[in-house]
Protein backbone atom coordinates (compact mmCIF):
# COMPACT_ATOMS: atom_id res chain seq x y z
CA UNK A 1 0.00 0.00 0.00
CA UNK A 2 1.08 3.33 -0.94
CA UNK A 3 1.88 6.14 1.56
CA UNK A 4 -0.74 8.62 -0.10
CA UNK A 5 -3.21 5.50 -0.05
CA UNK A 6 -2.91 5.25 3.62
CA UNK A 7 -3.13 8.76 4.39
CA UNK A 8 -6.24 8.94 2.57
CA UNK A 9 -7.26 6.02 4.65
CA UNK A 10 -6.41 7.13 7.88
CA UNK A 11 -8.48 10.18 7.30
CA UNK A 12 -11.80 8.38 6.10
CA UNK A 13 -11.41 6.50 9.54
CA UNK A 14 -11.14 10.41 11.37
CA UNK A 15 -14.05 11.31 9.40
CA UNK A 16 -16.02 8.52 10.40
CA UNK A 17 -15.15 8.81 14.08
CA UNK A 18 -16.22 12.36 14.19
CA UNK A 19 -19.50 11.26 12.55
CA UNK A 20 -20.36 8.25 14.61
CA UNK A 21 -19.29 10.49 17.69
CA UNK A 22 -22.42 13.75 16.77
CA UNK A 23 -24.88 9.92 16.21
CA UNK A 24 -24.96 10.92 12.70
CA UNK A 25 -25.85 7.93 10.01
CA UNK A 26 -24.26 8.72 6.66
CA UNK A 27 -27.13 9.16 5.05
CA UNK A 28 -28.29 11.92 8.02
CA UNK A 29 -24.69 13.71 7.08
CA UNK A 30 -25.26 13.45 3.57
CA UNK A 31 -28.74 15.02 4.15
CA UNK A 32 -27.15 18.12 5.80
CA UNK A 33 -24.74 18.42 3.56
CA UNK A 34 -26.68 17.87 0.52
CA UNK A 35 -24.56 15.20 -0.87
CA UNK A 36 -25.52 11.91 -2.69
CA UNK A 37 -25.13 9.53 0.29
CA UNK A 38 -22.39 7.35 -1.87
CA UNK A 39 -20.23 10.42 -1.55
CA UNK A 40 -20.12 9.84 2.49
CA UNK A 41 -19.14 6.52 2.10
CA UNK A 42 -16.65 6.75 -0.17
CA UNK A 43 -14.61 9.45 1.02
CA UNK A 44 -14.74 7.01 4.52
CA UNK A 45 -13.61 4.16 3.32
CA UNK A 46 -10.48 6.17 1.23
CA UNK A 47 -12.23 5.11 -2.23
CA UNK A 48 -12.08 9.40 -3.22
CA UNK A 49 -9.73 11.87 -1.69
CA UNK A 50 -11.44 14.04 0.64
CA UNK A 51 -10.80 18.32 -0.57
CA UNK A 52 -10.56 21.02 1.81
CA UNK A 53 -14.17 21.59 1.45
CA UNK A 54 -15.44 18.56 1.78
CA UNK A 55 -13.97 18.64 5.46
CA UNK A 56 -14.65 22.20 6.42
CA UNK A 57 -18.37 21.26 5.72
CA UNK A 58 -17.70 17.79 7.12
CA UNK A 59 -16.28 19.55 10.61
CA UNK A 60 -18.99 22.24 10.78
CA UNK A 61 -22.02 19.26 10.30
CA UNK A 62 -20.55 17.09 13.01
CA UNK A 63 -19.65 20.09 15.13
CA UNK A 64 -15.83 19.21 15.73
CA UNK A 65 -13.71 21.50 17.14
CA UNK A 66 -11.09 24.53 16.04
CA UNK A 67 -8.35 22.28 16.21
CA UNK A 68 -9.76 18.93 15.00
CA UNK A 69 -11.11 21.07 11.49
CA UNK A 70 -7.66 22.60 11.26
CA UNK A 71 -5.62 19.22 11.53
CA UNK A 72 -8.69 17.82 9.04
CA UNK A 73 -7.87 20.76 6.75
CA UNK A 74 -4.05 20.13 6.95
CA UNK A 75 -4.14 16.43 6.14
CA UNK A 76 -6.62 17.18 2.72
CA UNK A 77 -4.36 19.63 1.93
CA UNK A 78 -1.73 17.84 2.31
CA UNK A 79 -3.43 14.87 -0.14
CA UNK A 80 -4.23 17.10 -2.71
CA UNK A 81 -0.71 18.77 -3.29
CA UNK A 82 0.62 15.45 -3.69
CA UNK A 83 3.09 14.44 -6.50
CA UNK A 84 0.89 10.87 -6.66
CA UNK A 85 2.79 8.22 -8.39
CA UNK A 86 0.11 7.34 -11.23
CA UNK A 87 0.91 3.43 -11.44
CA UNK A 88 0.23 3.32 -7.69
CA UNK A 89 -2.71 5.66 -7.42
CA UNK A 90 -4.59 3.89 -10.19
CA UNK A 91 -4.41 0.26 -8.48
CA UNK A 92 -6.59 1.82 -5.95
CA UNK A 93 -9.36 2.03 -8.79
CA UNK A 94 -10.20 3.89 -11.87
CA UNK A 95 -13.95 4.64 -11.22
CA UNK A 96 -12.18 6.41 -7.85
CA UNK A 97 -9.63 8.64 -9.85
CA UNK A 98 -12.95 9.43 -11.55
CA UNK A 99 -14.87 10.34 -8.75
CA UNK A 100 -12.48 12.40 -7.23
CA UNK A 101 -12.08 14.57 -11.11
CA UNK A 102 -16.14 14.67 -10.64
CA UNK A 103 -15.80 16.29 -6.77
CA UNK A 104 -13.41 18.85 -8.31
CA UNK A 105 -14.83 20.07 -11.44
CA UNK A 106 -18.46 20.29 -9.44
CA UNK A 107 -16.61 23.41 -7.89
CA UNK A 108 -15.36 24.97 -10.75
CA UNK A 109 -17.08 27.32 -12.90
CA UNK A 110 -14.42 28.18 -15.27
CA UNK A 111 -12.11 25.44 -17.33
CA UNK A 112 -9.62 26.15 -19.56
CA UNK A 113 -7.81 22.46 -21.27
CA UNK A 114 -5.47 22.14 -23.33
CA UNK A 115 -4.67 18.26 -24.44
CA UNK A 116 -2.04 17.35 -26.72
CA UNK A 117 -3.11 13.46 -27.70
CA UNK A 118 -6.25 12.88 -26.63
CA UNK A 119 -9.96 13.96 -26.78
CA UNK A 120 -10.73 15.51 -23.46
CA UNK A 121 -12.40 13.04 -20.95
CA UNK A 122 -15.15 15.68 -20.48
CA UNK A 123 -16.07 15.14 -24.70
CA UNK A 124 -15.58 11.33 -24.75
CA UNK A 125 -17.94 9.53 -26.05
CA UNK A 126 -18.76 5.89 -23.80
CA UNK A 127 -16.96 4.04 -26.38
CA UNK A 128 -14.03 6.45 -26.48
CA UNK A 129 -13.28 6.09 -23.23
CA UNK A 130 -13.84 2.85 -22.66
CA UNK A 131 -10.62 2.05 -25.15
CA UNK A 132 -8.77 4.56 -23.24
CA UNK A 133 -9.47 2.64 -19.61
CA UNK A 134 -8.51 -0.32 -21.22
CA UNK A 135 -5.41 1.12 -22.55
CA UNK A 136 -4.77 2.62 -18.49
CA UNK A 137 -5.84 -1.05 -17.02
CA UNK A 138 -3.07 -2.72 -19.11
CA UNK A 139 -0.51 0.65 -19.00
CA UNK A 140 -0.91 0.76 -14.98
CA UNK A 141 -2.22 -2.55 -13.48
CA UNK A 142 -5.25 -0.68 -12.35
CA UNK A 143 -8.10 -2.89 -11.05
CA UNK A 144 -11.20 -4.10 -13.58
CA UNK A 145 -13.60 -1.52 -13.11
CA UNK A 146 -14.20 -0.10 -16.52
CA UNK A 147 -17.63 -0.42 -16.77
CA UNK A 148 -17.67 1.99 -13.95
CA UNK A 149 -15.05 4.56 -14.45
CA UNK A 150 -16.85 4.53 -18.07
CA UNK A 151 -20.08 5.26 -16.04
CA UNK A 152 -18.74 7.81 -13.67
CA UNK A 153 -16.89 9.63 -16.65
CA UNK A 154 -20.69 10.02 -18.52
CA UNK A 155 -21.94 11.16 -15.22
CA UNK A 156 -19.69 13.50 -14.85
CA UNK A 157 -20.51 14.95 -18.66
CA UNK A 158 -23.27 16.33 -17.04
CA UNK A 159 -22.17 19.71 -15.81
CA UNK A 160 -21.42 20.67 -19.58
CA UNK A 161 -25.09 21.75 -20.03
CA UNK A 162 -24.42 24.11 -16.78
CA UNK A 163 -24.81 27.85 -18.41
CA UNK A 164 -23.32 28.80 -15.34
CA UNK A 165 -19.85 26.89 -15.87
CA UNK A 166 -17.73 28.23 -18.94
CA UNK A 167 -15.74 25.63 -20.80
CA UNK A 168 -12.32 26.38 -23.27
CA UNK A 169 -11.09 23.52 -24.45
CA UNK A 170 -8.40 23.42 -27.29
CA UNK A 171 -6.36 20.52 -29.09
CA UNK A 172 -4.10 20.53 -31.70
CA UNK A 173 -5.19 18.40 -35.12
CA UNK A 174 -3.14 15.77 -34.34
CA UNK A 175 -5.39 14.58 -30.94
CA UNK A 176 -8.13 13.96 -33.51
CA UNK A 177 -5.84 11.69 -35.24
CA UNK A 178 -4.48 9.47 -32.52
CA UNK A 179 -6.16 6.45 -33.31
CA UNK A 180 -6.93 5.24 -29.59
CA UNK A 181 -10.25 3.21 -31.18
CA UNK A 182 -10.97 1.63 -33.81
CA UNK A 183 -12.46 3.80 -36.64
CA UNK A 184 -15.84 3.49 -36.24
CA UNK A 185 -15.30 4.55 -32.70
CA UNK A 186 -13.17 7.40 -33.64
CA UNK A 187 -16.11 8.52 -36.07
CA UNK A 188 -18.72 8.61 -33.38
CA UNK A 189 -16.12 10.29 -31.30
CA UNK A 190 -15.76 13.43 -33.91
CA UNK A 191 -19.26 13.68 -34.08
CA UNK A 192 -19.78 14.02 -30.52
CA UNK A 193 -16.98 17.05 -31.01
CA UNK A 194 -19.02 18.61 -34.14
CA UNK A 195 -22.19 18.74 -31.80
CA UNK A 196 -20.59 19.30 -28.63
CA UNK A 197 -18.68 23.15 -30.06
CA UNK A 198 -22.18 24.51 -30.98
CA UNK A 199 -22.96 24.44 -27.11
CA UNK A 200 -23.16 28.18 -25.86
CA UNK A 201 -20.76 27.80 -22.93
CA UNK A 202 -18.41 25.71 -24.51
CA UNK A 203 -15.62 26.95 -26.85
CA UNK A 204 -13.84 24.28 -28.52
CA UNK A 205 -10.78 25.02 -30.46
CA UNK A 206 -8.54 23.33 -32.88
CA UNK A 207 -4.93 24.23 -33.71
CA UNK A 208 -4.56 22.99 -37.44
CA UNK A 209 -1.70 21.42 -39.07
CA UNK A 210 -0.90 24.31 -41.04
CA UNK A 211 -0.80 26.48 -37.86
CA UNK A 212 2.96 27.03 -35.93
CA UNK A 213 2.83 25.99 -32.75
CA UNK A 214 3.56 28.11 -29.40
CA UNK A 215 5.86 25.91 -28.13
CA UNK A 216 5.92 22.32 -27.38
CA UNK A 217 2.80 20.50 -26.64
CA UNK A 218 4.66 18.17 -24.45
CA UNK A 219 1.84 17.72 -21.88
CA UNK A 220 -2.14 18.48 -21.25
CA UNK A 221 -3.01 20.27 -18.17
CA UNK A 222 -6.46 21.67 -16.89
CA UNK A 223 -6.85 24.93 -15.27
CA UNK A 224 -9.40 25.14 -12.72
CA UNK A 225 -10.84 28.41 -12.34
CA UNK A 226 -7.81 30.56 -11.13
CA UNK A 227 -6.69 28.47 -8.48
CA UNK A 228 -5.05 24.99 -9.02
CA UNK A 229 -3.91 23.31 -12.07
CA UNK A 230 -3.29 19.72 -12.77
CA UNK A 231 -0.55 18.35 -14.98
CA UNK A 232 -0.66 15.22 -15.72
CA UNK A 233 2.34 12.98 -16.84
CA UNK A 234 2.58 9.65 -17.72
CA UNK A 235 4.11 8.41 -13.83
CA UNK A 236 2.88 11.72 -12.19
CA UNK A 237 -0.16 13.55 -11.68
CA UNK A 238 1.11 17.47 -10.51
CA UNK A 239 -1.49 19.52 -8.50
CA UNK A 240 -0.16 23.02 -9.17
CA UNK A 241 -1.74 25.88 -6.49
CA UNK A 242 1.25 28.42 -6.70
CA UNK A 243 -0.07 32.24 -8.18
CA UNK A 244 3.05 31.87 -10.42
CA UNK A 245 2.81 27.90 -11.94
CA UNK A 246 -0.96 29.03 -12.33
CA UNK A 247 -0.14 32.44 -14.42
CA UNK A 248 1.70 30.89 -16.32
CA UNK A 249 -0.52 27.82 -17.49
CA UNK A 250 -3.05 30.64 -18.35
CA UNK A 251 -0.33 32.42 -20.37
CA UNK A 252 -0.17 28.95 -22.03
CA UNK A 253 -2.92 28.11 -22.76
CA UNK A 254 -4.08 31.58 -24.46
CA UNK A 255 -1.21 30.99 -26.40
CA UNK A 256 -2.32 27.69 -27.90
CA UNK A 257 -6.20 29.76 -28.26
CA UNK A 258 -4.29 32.14 -30.34
CA UNK A 259 -3.46 29.70 -33.09
CA UNK A 260 -6.57 27.31 -32.75
CA UNK A 261 -9.59 28.03 -35.05
CA UNK A 262 -12.67 28.18 -33.45
CA UNK A 263 -16.48 28.04 -34.13
CA UNK A 264 -17.44 27.01 -38.06
CA UNK A 265 -13.48 27.17 -39.05
CA UNK A 266 -12.91 24.60 -35.97
CA UNK A 267 -15.98 22.53 -37.14
CA UNK A 268 -14.51 22.39 -40.71
CA UNK A 269 -11.37 20.85 -39.12
CA UNK A 270 -12.98 18.36 -37.41
CA UNK A 271 -15.03 17.53 -40.73
CA UNK A 272 -12.09 17.04 -42.66
CA UNK A 273 -10.81 14.51 -40.06
CA UNK A 274 -13.90 12.32 -39.85
CA UNK A 275 -14.28 12.51 -43.83
CA UNK A 276 -10.34 11.13 -43.45
CA UNK A 277 -11.46 8.30 -41.25
CA UNK A 278 -14.19 7.35 -43.56
CA UNK A 279 -12.37 6.84 -46.90
CA UNK A 280 -10.51 4.33 -44.39
CA UNK A 281 -14.00 2.58 -43.28
CA UNK A 282 -14.74 1.97 -47.29
CA UNK A 283 -11.11 0.81 -47.78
Amino acid sequence: MTSFQQARIDLGGQLRQLREAAHLSGKDLAERLRWQPSKVSRLENARQTATEDDVVVWAQAVGAGPETADDLIRQAIALLERHDDWKQRHRSGLAAIQEDIRDLEARTRLFRVFEPNIVVGLLQTAEYSRHVFSKVKRLYSAPEQIDAAVRVRMQRQEILYDRARTFRFVLPESALHTRLAPLDVMRGQLDRLLAVSTLPNVEFGVIPYTAEMPSAPINGFWIYNDAMVGVATLTKDLVLRDPDDIAFYVRAFEDFAKVAVFDEEGRDVIIRVLDGYRKQSSH
